[in-house]
Protein backbone atom coordinates (compact mmCIF):
# COMPACT_ATOMS: atom_id res chain seq x y z
CA UNK A 1 0.00 0.00 0.00
CA UNK A 2 3.02 2.25 1.11
CA UNK A 3 4.05 1.77 -3.09
CA UNK A 4 0.68 3.22 -4.17
CA UNK A 5 1.20 6.31 -2.49
CA UNK A 6 4.92 6.59 -2.83
CA UNK A 7 3.89 6.86 -6.18
CA UNK A 8 1.00 9.11 -6.11
CA UNK A 9 2.85 11.67 -4.35
CA UNK A 10 5.64 11.41 -7.60
CA UNK A 11 2.35 12.44 -9.50
CA UNK A 12 0.75 15.06 -7.30
CA UNK A 13 4.28 17.12 -7.10
CA UNK A 14 4.36 17.52 -10.70
CA UNK A 15 0.36 18.00 -10.21
CA UNK A 16 1.00 21.35 -8.15
CA UNK A 17 3.29 22.70 -10.21
CA UNK A 18 0.81 22.58 -12.94
CA UNK A 19 -2.28 23.45 -11.15
CA UNK A 20 -2.27 26.72 -12.21
CA UNK A 21 -3.30 24.97 -15.76
CA UNK A 22 -5.81 22.90 -14.29
CA UNK A 23 -8.37 23.37 -17.12
CA UNK A 24 -7.47 21.26 -19.93
CA UNK A 25 -5.43 22.36 -23.49
CA UNK A 26 -8.22 23.54 -25.57
CA UNK A 27 -7.78 22.95 -29.56
CA UNK A 28 -8.27 25.89 -31.93
CA UNK A 29 -11.54 25.50 -34.18
CA UNK A 30 -11.66 26.76 -38.15
CA UNK A 31 -15.06 26.58 -39.10
CA UNK A 32 -15.57 27.21 -43.56
CA UNK A 33 -18.90 27.35 -44.60
CA UNK A 34 -19.75 27.87 -48.56
CA UNK A 35 -22.18 30.29 -49.08
CA UNK A 36 -21.93 30.52 -53.10
CA UNK A 37 -19.95 29.70 -55.80
CA UNK A 38 -16.02 29.61 -54.47
CA UNK A 39 -17.03 31.79 -51.81
CA UNK A 40 -16.97 31.21 -48.00
CA UNK A 41 -17.17 32.30 -44.77
CA UNK A 42 -14.87 31.32 -42.08
CA UNK A 43 -14.31 31.15 -38.46
CA UNK A 44 -11.15 30.96 -36.71
CA UNK A 45 -11.29 30.70 -32.94
CA UNK A 46 -8.16 30.75 -31.24
CA UNK A 47 -7.14 29.64 -27.44
CA UNK A 48 -5.73 32.70 -25.33
CA UNK A 49 -4.69 33.07 -21.55
CA UNK A 50 -4.78 35.71 -19.47
CA UNK A 51 -1.94 37.72 -21.55
CA UNK A 52 -1.09 35.77 -24.55
CA UNK A 53 -2.75 34.47 -27.50
CA UNK A 54 -1.61 31.87 -30.12
CA UNK A 55 0.04 33.60 -33.20
CA UNK A 56 -1.62 30.81 -35.64
CA UNK A 57 -3.13 31.52 -39.02
CA UNK A 58 -4.82 29.44 -41.37
CA UNK A 59 -2.96 29.42 -44.83
CA UNK A 60 -5.09 27.96 -48.10
CA UNK A 61 -3.32 27.91 -51.74
CA UNK A 62 -2.31 30.86 -53.66
CA UNK A 63 -6.15 30.86 -55.93
CA UNK A 64 -7.78 32.35 -52.94
CA UNK A 65 -8.10 35.76 -51.39
CA UNK A 66 -8.69 35.39 -47.41
CA UNK A 67 -10.26 38.86 -46.32
CA UNK A 68 -11.32 40.16 -42.53
CA UNK A 69 -14.88 40.78 -42.37
CA UNK A 70 -15.38 42.05 -38.57
CA UNK A 71 -12.77 43.08 -35.90
CA UNK A 72 -11.47 39.88 -33.80
CA UNK A 73 -13.42 39.23 -30.34
CA UNK A 74 -13.14 38.14 -26.92
CA UNK A 75 -15.07 34.88 -26.32
CA UNK A 76 -14.19 33.32 -22.86
CA UNK A 77 -10.97 31.23 -23.46
CA UNK A 78 -10.77 32.21 -27.26
CA UNK A 79 -10.49 35.05 -29.86
CA UNK A 80 -12.92 35.09 -32.52
CA UNK A 81 -11.64 36.29 -36.05
CA UNK A 82 -14.32 36.50 -38.83
CA UNK A 83 -13.25 36.51 -42.85
CA UNK A 84 -14.37 36.13 -46.37
CA UNK A 85 -12.57 33.47 -48.42
CA UNK A 86 -13.11 33.96 -52.13
CA UNK A 87 -11.06 31.80 -54.76
CA UNK A 88 -11.01 31.00 -58.67
CA UNK A 89 -12.12 27.17 -57.51
CA UNK A 90 -13.59 25.18 -55.38
CA UNK A 91 -11.50 24.07 -52.07
CA UNK A 92 -11.92 20.59 -52.82
CA UNK A 93 -8.75 19.46 -54.09
CA UNK A 94 -6.97 21.80 -52.49
CA UNK A 95 -4.12 22.19 -49.29
CA UNK A 96 -5.37 24.15 -45.96
CA UNK A 97 -2.34 24.20 -43.72
CA UNK A 98 -2.09 26.07 -40.54
CA UNK A 99 0.99 28.92 -40.29
CA UNK A 100 3.14 27.75 -36.85
CA UNK A 101 1.15 24.67 -36.13
CA UNK A 102 4.28 23.21 -35.44
CA UNK A 103 5.43 25.68 -32.59
CA UNK A 104 2.72 25.15 -30.40
CA UNK A 105 1.34 22.26 -28.28
CA UNK A 106 -2.41 21.80 -29.48
CA UNK A 107 -4.72 20.55 -32.35
CA UNK A 108 -7.04 22.51 -34.61
CA UNK A 109 -10.36 21.10 -35.47
CA UNK A 110 -11.23 21.93 -39.44
CA UNK A 111 -14.81 22.39 -40.30
CA UNK A 112 -16.11 22.21 -43.60
CA UNK A 113 -19.32 22.59 -44.67
CA UNK A 114 -20.10 23.19 -48.47
CA UNK A 115 -23.73 23.98 -50.46
CA UNK A 116 -23.81 20.38 -51.58
CA UNK A 117 -24.31 19.29 -48.17
CA UNK A 118 -20.65 17.24 -48.12
CA UNK A 119 -19.14 18.17 -44.59
CA UNK A 120 -15.64 17.56 -43.90
CA UNK A 121 -14.10 17.09 -40.57
CA UNK A 122 -9.93 17.21 -40.13
CA UNK A 123 -7.73 17.12 -36.89
CA UNK A 124 -4.38 18.95 -37.31
CA UNK A 125 -1.66 18.76 -35.23
CA UNK A 126 2.35 20.09 -34.45
CA UNK A 127 3.43 17.20 -36.37
CA UNK A 128 0.61 17.16 -39.55
CA UNK A 129 -0.52 20.74 -40.16
CA UNK A 130 -1.84 20.29 -43.65
CA UNK A 131 -4.91 18.21 -45.20
CA UNK A 132 -5.74 17.68 -48.65
CA UNK A 133 -10.01 18.36 -48.77
CA UNK A 134 -11.02 15.14 -50.43
CA UNK A 135 -14.28 15.15 -52.89
CA UNK A 136 -16.37 12.80 -50.44
CA UNK A 137 -15.98 12.78 -46.54
CA UNK A 138 -14.80 9.74 -45.13
CA UNK A 139 -16.60 8.50 -41.62
CA UNK A 140 -13.59 7.22 -39.85
CA UNK A 141 -11.52 10.70 -40.47
CA UNK A 142 -14.64 12.02 -37.96
CA UNK A 143 -13.98 9.17 -35.81
CA UNK A 144 -10.48 9.32 -35.67
CA UNK A 145 -10.53 13.26 -34.62
CA UNK A 146 -12.91 12.63 -31.92
CA UNK A 147 -11.11 9.66 -30.10
CA UNK A 148 -8.06 11.50 -30.04
CA UNK A 149 -10.07 14.97 -28.63
CA UNK A 150 -11.41 12.53 -26.21
CA UNK A 151 -7.70 11.12 -24.80
CA UNK A 152 -6.14 14.33 -24.84
CA UNK A 153 -9.41 15.92 -22.95
CA UNK A 154 -9.71 13.54 -19.89
CA UNK A 155 -5.16 13.30 -20.09
CA UNK A 156 -4.80 16.89 -19.59
CA UNK A 157 -8.21 17.58 -17.89
CA UNK A 158 -6.08 17.12 -14.58
CA UNK A 159 -9.07 17.59 -12.33
CA UNK A 160 -10.54 14.32 -13.87
CA UNK A 161 -7.19 12.58 -13.45
CA UNK A 162 -7.40 13.05 -9.77
CA UNK A 163 -10.58 12.03 -8.94
CA UNK A 164 -9.73 8.99 -10.91
CA UNK A 165 -6.46 8.69 -8.65
CA UNK A 166 -8.46 9.40 -5.39
CA UNK A 167 -10.80 6.13 -6.32
CA UNK A 168 -7.93 3.68 -6.68
CA UNK A 169 -6.58 4.87 -3.72
CA UNK A 170 -9.89 4.10 -1.73
CA UNK A 171 -10.90 0.88 -3.91
CA UNK A 172 -9.12 -2.09 -2.76
CA UNK A 173 -9.61 -5.64 -4.60
CA UNK A 174 -9.66 -5.80 -8.65
CA UNK A 175 -13.36 -6.83 -8.77
CA UNK A 176 -13.99 -3.21 -6.60
CA UNK A 177 -12.37 -1.49 -8.80
CA UNK A 178 -13.36 -2.45 -12.05
CA UNK A 179 -16.87 -2.28 -10.61
CA UNK A 180 -16.39 1.74 -9.58
CA UNK A 181 -14.28 2.67 -13.34
CA UNK A 182 -17.41 0.98 -14.88
CA UNK A 183 -20.22 3.02 -12.39
CA UNK A 184 -17.87 6.34 -13.09
CA UNK A 185 -18.11 5.61 -17.14
CA UNK A 186 -21.18 4.51 -17.25
CA UNK A 187 -22.74 7.81 -15.46
CA UNK A 188 -20.63 10.08 -17.42
CA UNK A 189 -21.39 8.61 -20.35
CA UNK A 190 -25.01 9.78 -19.86
CA UNK A 191 -24.70 13.14 -18.72
CA UNK A 192 -22.14 13.62 -21.55
CA UNK A 193 -24.96 12.21 -24.22
CA UNK A 194 -27.41 13.55 -22.51
CA UNK A 195 -25.88 17.43 -22.85
CA UNK A 196 -24.67 17.38 -26.25
CA UNK A 197 -28.18 16.46 -27.58
CA UNK A 198 -29.78 18.92 -26.17
CA UNK A 199 -31.94 16.53 -23.63
CA UNK A 200 -30.26 17.94 -20.40
CA UNK A 201 -27.80 20.62 -19.45
CA UNK A 202 -25.87 22.40 -16.35
CA UNK A 203 -24.70 25.80 -16.48
CA UNK A 204 -20.45 25.31 -16.97
CA UNK A 205 -18.81 27.06 -14.01
CA UNK A 206 -21.31 25.55 -11.43
CA UNK A 207 -19.98 22.39 -12.78
CA UNK A 208 -16.41 22.69 -12.83
CA UNK A 209 -16.50 23.76 -9.14
CA UNK A 210 -18.45 21.27 -8.24
CA UNK A 211 -16.27 18.49 -9.70
CA UNK A 212 -13.58 20.40 -7.90
CA UNK A 213 -15.56 19.56 -4.78
CA UNK A 214 -15.92 16.01 -5.20
CA UNK A 215 -12.28 15.57 -5.22
CA UNK A 216 -12.14 17.62 -1.72
CA UNK A 217 -14.86 15.13 -0.61
CA UNK A 218 -12.74 12.30 -1.73
CA UNK A 219 -9.44 13.06 0.11
CA UNK A 220 -11.77 13.66 3.59
CA UNK A 221 -12.51 9.85 2.82
CA UNK A 222 -9.07 9.06 1.94
CA UNK A 223 -8.13 10.73 5.27
CA UNK A 224 -11.25 8.41 7.14
CA UNK A 225 -10.14 5.24 5.60
CA UNK A 226 -6.49 5.41 7.09
CA UNK A 227 -7.79 6.35 10.58
CA UNK A 228 -10.18 3.09 10.15
CA UNK A 229 -13.30 4.57 10.05
CA UNK A 230 -16.11 3.00 7.79
CA UNK A 231 -16.90 5.36 4.94
CA UNK A 232 -20.22 4.77 2.36
CA UNK A 233 -17.09 5.87 -0.38
CA UNK A 234 -14.99 2.39 1.02
CA UNK A 235 -18.06 0.47 1.28
CA UNK A 236 -19.39 1.04 -2.28
CA UNK A 237 -17.05 3.49 -3.88
CA UNK A 238 -19.25 2.37 -7.37
CA UNK A 239 -22.19 4.50 -6.14
CA UNK A 240 -19.74 7.55 -5.17
CA UNK A 241 -18.55 7.09 -8.77
CA UNK A 242 -21.56 6.68 -10.22
CA UNK A 243 -22.80 9.92 -8.32
CA UNK A 244 -20.20 12.19 -9.41
CA UNK A 245 -19.58 11.19 -12.53
CA UNK A 246 -23.11 12.33 -13.66
CA UNK A 247 -21.24 15.78 -12.72
CA UNK A 248 -17.98 14.76 -14.35
CA UNK A 249 -20.23 14.08 -17.52
CA UNK A 250 -21.24 17.51 -17.33
CA UNK A 251 -17.85 18.78 -17.68
CA UNK A 252 -16.86 16.59 -20.18
CA UNK A 253 -19.33 18.29 -22.45
CA UNK A 254 -18.71 21.52 -21.59
CA UNK A 255 -15.36 20.54 -23.60
CA UNK A 256 -17.25 19.08 -26.19
CA UNK A 257 -19.27 22.19 -27.27
CA UNK A 258 -15.80 24.29 -26.82
CA UNK A 259 -14.89 21.93 -29.65
CA UNK A 260 -17.77 21.76 -31.78
CA UNK A 261 -19.24 18.29 -33.37
CA UNK A 262 -20.32 18.18 -36.96
CA UNK A 263 -23.58 18.39 -37.25
CA UNK A 264 -24.79 15.63 -39.86
CA UNK A 265 -22.15 13.03 -37.88
CA UNK A 266 -23.39 14.09 -33.93
CA UNK A 267 -23.96 10.33 -33.07
CA UNK A 268 -20.97 8.93 -34.30
CA UNK A 269 -18.70 11.74 -33.27
CA UNK A 270 -20.56 11.87 -29.49
CA UNK A 271 -19.64 8.25 -29.46
CA UNK A 272 -16.21 8.49 -30.61
CA UNK A 273 -15.46 11.11 -28.26
CA UNK A 274 -16.60 9.14 -25.34
CA UNK A 275 -14.63 6.34 -26.60
CA UNK A 276 -11.69 7.94 -26.45
CA UNK A 277 -12.58 9.57 -23.31
CA UNK A 278 -12.50 5.74 -21.95
CA UNK A 279 -9.44 5.06 -23.71
CA UNK A 280 -7.26 7.77 -21.92
CA UNK A 281 -9.27 6.69 -18.72
CA UNK A 282 -7.66 3.23 -19.05
CA UNK A 283 -4.49 4.21 -20.13
CA UNK A 284 -3.96 6.22 -17.27
CA UNK A 285 -4.75 3.86 -14.68
CA UNK A 286 -2.78 1.02 -16.11
CA UNK A 287 -0.23 3.21 -15.91
CA UNK A 288 -0.61 4.19 -12.88
CA UNK A 289 -0.69 0.66 -11.62
CA UNK A 290 2.25 -0.45 -13.65
CA UNK A 291 4.05 2.53 -12.01
CA UNK A 292 2.92 0.96 -9.11
CA UNK A 293 4.35 -2.40 -9.95
CA UNK A 294 7.61 -1.21 -10.75
CA UNK A 295 9.02 0.81 -8.18
CA UNK A 296 7.77 -1.49 -5.28
CA UNK A 297 10.96 -2.97 -4.74
CA UNK A 298 12.87 -0.04 -5.06
CA UNK A 299 11.37 2.64 -2.69
CA UNK A 300 11.87 1.71 1.14
CA UNK A 301 8.68 2.50 2.86
CA UNK A 302 7.80 6.10 4.38
CA UNK A 303 4.58 5.89 6.31
CA UNK A 304 4.68 9.70 6.20
CA UNK A 305 3.20 9.83 2.75
CA UNK A 306 -0.20 8.16 3.92
CA UNK A 307 -0.79 11.92 5.06
CA UNK A 308 0.84 13.18 2.39
CA UNK A 309 -1.27 12.49 -0.04
CA UNK A 310 -4.49 12.56 1.07
CA UNK A 311 -3.52 16.71 1.89
CA UNK A 312 -2.25 17.23 -1.58
CA UNK A 313 -5.24 15.98 -3.52
CA UNK A 314 -7.09 18.23 -0.87
CA UNK A 315 -5.20 21.13 -1.12
CA UNK A 316 -4.77 21.10 -4.76
CA UNK A 317 -8.69 20.33 -5.06
CA UNK A 318 -9.59 23.12 -2.82
CA UNK A 319 -7.34 25.68 -4.79
CA UNK A 320 -9.54 24.62 -7.71
CA UNK A 321 -12.55 25.00 -5.84
CA UNK A 322 -11.69 28.59 -4.58
CA UNK A 323 -10.52 29.34 -8.34
CA UNK A 324 -13.56 28.46 -9.92
CA UNK A 325 -16.19 29.54 -7.64
CA UNK A 326 -14.21 33.40 -7.81
CA UNK A 327 -14.84 32.84 -11.66
CA UNK A 328 -18.62 32.99 -11.43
Amino acid sequence: MSVLFKTIAVFLFGLTAYSCFAHEVRPAYLQINQVSENVYTVLWKVPRTVDKVLDIQPKFEKTFDLKETTPPRILDAFVLYSYQLKGSKSLTNTEISIHKLNTTGIDVLVDIRLLSDIHHTFLLQPTKKTVLIPETPNKWTVAKTYIILGVEHILLGFDHLLFVLALLIITVGFKKLLKTITAFTIAHSITLSFSALGIANLPGPPVEAVIALSIVFLAIEILKLQQGKSTITSQKPWLVAFTFGLLHGFGFAGALQDIGLPQNEIPLALATFNIGVELGQIIFVIIVLALIKLIKYFIPQQTWLYKLVPYAIGSISAFWLIERISGF
